[in-house]
């Protein structure tokens, strides 16, 4: 592995770190500084709050971590060797619409083991093809994305606003 490929993880990895444990006060790339992350963000709602269908019949915020923990999944089955998407089935992560209390603390625990195993095995350099480093990429604009849909249907979730 070349210098620039470990500079492209140690990136990506700082990347998806800021988004999944949150930025602080002196380095956010992605995210207002001291923002508390996705992790911290989803542990603030109620379940009732995660299965309230987002303005407009937009998906729920349970639908959304759904969605997250299983592309999470897909990403870490490929990381061990696996390979995962030929037979993904995308549209079942959107089903998940309402959780119960105890449904909702699985979930979230679900999302965040996935999360940290895609964060560890992204921190680990490895020869990759252009495709999968795009995929790679993908990883954090896809958390961002997810992230800040998150925030428009539920205002608490937000982070700290701008201070320049």
């Amino acid at each position: 592995m070349s210098d620039s490929g470990s500079i492209v993880h140690r990136a990506i990895s700082t990347l998806l770190s800021e988004l999944i444990h949150g930025a602080d006060r002196e380095s956010a790339w992605v995210l207002n500084p001291e923002d508390p992350g996705l992790l911290r963000s989803l542990d603030k709602l109620s379940a009732e709050a995660a299965s309230a269908r987002a303005p407009n019949g937009g998906s729920s915020i349970a639908a959304h971590v759904d969605h997250l923990r299983y592309g999470l999944e897909l990403l870490n089955r490929w990381s061990r060797g696996e390979n995962p998407f030929a037979d993904a089935d995308y549209a079942a992560s959107w089903r998940r619409v309402a959780v119960a209390d105890e449904e909702w603390a699985e979930l979230r625990g679900r999302l965040r083991s996935e999360a940290d195993h895609w964060l560890e095995a992204a921190r680990q350099p490895r020869d990759v093809s252009e495709f999968e480093l795009t995929g790679v990429v993908a990883s954090a604009a896809h958390l961002a994305y997810h992230l800040g849909a998150i925030r428009q249907v539920d205002r608490s979730t937000r982070g700290p606003e701008a201070r320049d």
